[in-house]
């Protein structure tokens, strides 16, 4: 979805005081282009590049039979929160064979939103791997796939091993509202972490 902004809303405001990077990340074929491009107020960069048989191997389309792109660097959109606060929203690869770009994209991100789905839960658990072993917090997202069995919170919560506080939400990457919910949980869960830590 591609945004159509003034040309002032082009560049963050002059008020802005802070900004946050943050990490959508998740396995292959999860949606986190969608989802970038669902939340930038901006045209989102993305750098998607077409599937080609070479690469069947390495990606396994099994979950998105009708794939045919795949993110080859990252996404990258913008969401201003207030006059004061922008975040930044970094979408990395999912394949495993892109882990030494993923570390690069990881420097100096305050937390990640990671993206998984029902059918393909264990294929979130080196996304999550990855983010503990850099000490970046994050919520889960289970993004509702068309035909995706749906399953008790408490029982998706157990299959990911996820600790108590963990944020665990449902979304819609391809709408806005619940796109934007998914990533205030994120925000929220942020925020209440740097406050217990300041204490």
């Amino acid at each position: 979805m591609d945004s159509v902004l003034a040309s002032d809303d082009l560049y963050v405001r002059e008020t802005v005081r802070t900004t946050v990077k943050l990490l959508i990340v998740g396995h292959f074929a999860v949606g986190k282009t969608t989802l970038v491009g669902t939340l930038s107020e901006i045209r989102p960069l993305r750098t998607e590049e077409t599937m080609t048989q070479a690469a069947s191997s390495v990606d396994d389309p099994a979950g998105a039979p009708a794939k045919n792109t795949t993110t080859v660097a990252m996404d990258f959109g913008r969401m201003t929160l207030n006059d004061r606060l922008v975040l930044y929203l970094f979408g990395a690869p999912g394949q495993r064979r892109f882990t030494p770009l993923w570390h690069d994209l990881a420097r100096g991100a305050l937390g990640a939103l990671v993206l998984a789905d029902t059918r393909r839960l264990e294929h979130s658990f080196d996304v999550m791997s990855l983010l503990e072993e850099k000490g970046i917090r994050y919520a889960v997202a289970v993004n509702q796939f068309d035909g995706a069995p749906s399953f008790p919170e408490a029982e998706v919560r157990e299959a990911l091993d996820l600790l108590p506080e963990t944020p665990l939400v449902v979304c819609d990457a391809r709408e806005p509202v619940s796109s934007t919910r998914a990533l205030i949980a994120l925000v929220q869960y942020l925020l209440a972490s740097t406050d217990q830590e300041s204490a």
